[in-house]
């Protein structure tokens, strides 16, 4: 499976907030980081990642544009939240030899930055 298969596939188990996939997914030792934390290491991860499906009624990701290299995607995706609130979101994705999550890297877009229509 490409590195770009395997972004595909975490972020349509996010949208689906199946925690156990994505627990599958992630490195023992991975490292996530956006703009509210950083913590390293799947139990921490998985913490925070189930905070994000708590808060959220519903979780949709559309990506607009996903760029992939020898062991990393970066994706820009539109994420609505609860049906009506945006999101837009740069989700950097790194993956070891065996094709788990090493670490994602989040970086917060403006609104002002919609894709022009």
């Amino acid at each position: 499976m490409s590195n770009k298969e395997l972004c595909l596939a975490y972020l349509k188990r996010y949208a689906e907030k199946n925690i156990n996939e994505i627990g599958e997914m992630f490195d023992d030792e991975i490292i996530l980081r956006d703009w509210n934390i950083s913590v390293r290491g799947k139990p921490n991860a998985l913490v925070e990642t189930r905070k994000n499906f708590d808060a959220a009624r519903s979780i949709a990701i559309e990506p607009l544009f996903l760029y992939e290299n020898q062991d990393s995607v970066a994706a820009e995706l539109k994420i609505i939240l609860n049906e009506s609130d945006e999101l837009y979101v740069m989700d950097v994705i790194t993956f070891n030899s065996s094709g788990k999550i090493q670490s994602i890297r989040a970086y917060k877009g403006n609104i002002n930055d919609k894709q022009p229509k």
